[in-house]
């Protein structure tokens, strides 16, 4: 009999010969038209806030290293809104933990976001610049349309400028619209957002997620939840079952064993290094355009 630790390493296995990774996914390009959620792969991986342990976090050139270096298909960004209306890339409601400044996020202009300056984490691999966090519309005219965007709206009072942008850009089913509330996931969905709603391994205990397919586009699950919860989300009827936030590839090969169909990772690097190696591992005859 199989163990679970080898029926997931064959889950892995096989889930990278289907989607015929030999080496480092190339980043998605804008070709004719705008790049779409029904472009995905089978199996989906995500740079939560960019790759957290690889790049600054909701930084500008945290996520452009997340694209440049092809080891997700989806990136992930945390929002925010100012006094004046302005809808920022940034996790915390206060500046404190990621900046050099300090106070509440809300409580600033457009005017004064551009003296603020980011604080990589200490440990943090590379050398980064001193950079102003972004807006969000600087990253959907930087990203919009090569590749699929997730934001999480911490603020629900900025979702009508969110949909805006969105819409005005012609990206509804390029980006999703992230929130840990279903009756702020309902109101995406009504809005004409793609809509994606996340839940803890406490909350999942109680959740009936078949209640919200009718709604919902991405249901991202605690990759720590009990196994029986995990495997009720994904038979819920939800097109997508996404488990976050995955660091190792023993969480990652739960996740995929248990049905999940995405992986929201700080660590894209370093799981896309770890499938290269199993890949290897493959006998030639189970390789991708292999002949027998």
């Amino acid at each position: 009999m199989l163990t679970r630790t080898a029926l997931a390493g064959l889950v892995t296995l096989a889930s990278l010969a289907l989607a015929g990774h030999g080496g480092p996914p190339s980043p998605l390009e804008w070709g004719a038209g705008p790049l779409t959620v029904d472009a995905l792969p089978r199996v989906v991986h995500v740079a939560h806030r960019g790759g957290a342990r690889e790049v600054p976090e909701n930084s500008m050139s945290g996520l452009m290293a997340a694209y440049e270096r092809g080891t997700a298909q989806v990136l992930d960004l945390d929002t925010q809104m100012l006094r004046d209306g302005t809808v920022v890339v940034m996790h915390d409601a206060t500046l404190d933990r990621t900046t050099h400044s300090h106070g509440r996020v809300r409580d600033l202009t457009a005017e004064d976001w551009q003296r603020v300056r980011l604080r990589p984490a200490a440990g943090l691999p590379g050398s980064w610049p001193a950079e102003r966090p972004p807006t969000v519309a600087e990253v959907l005219d930087r990203f919009g349309g090569r590749i699929v965007l997730t934001m999480e709206a911490k603020d629900p009072r900025s979702l009508d400028a969110l949909a805006a942008m969105i819409r005005g850009r012609g990206l509804t089913r390029s980006v999703l619209v992230n929130t840990n509330d279903p009756v702020m996931a309902r109101r995406i969905h009504r809005l004409g957002l793609l809509s994606q709603l996340w839940r803890s391994a406490a909350q999942m205990r109680r959740d009936r997620p078949a209640r919200w397919a009718p709604f919902l586009d991405v249901l991202d699950v605690d990759h720590k939840a009990r196994e029986a919860d995990v495997e009720r989300a994904v038979r819920s009827g939800v097109p997508r079952v996404w488990a976050h936030t995955v660091v190792t590839p023993a969480e990652r090969d739960r996740a995929l064993a248990l049905g999940c169909d995405g992986i929201v990772t700080d660590a894209p690097g370093r799981l896309a290094a770890d499938e290269r190696a199993a890949a290897s591992a493959v006998p030639s005859a189970l390789r991708p355009g292999a002949t027998r």
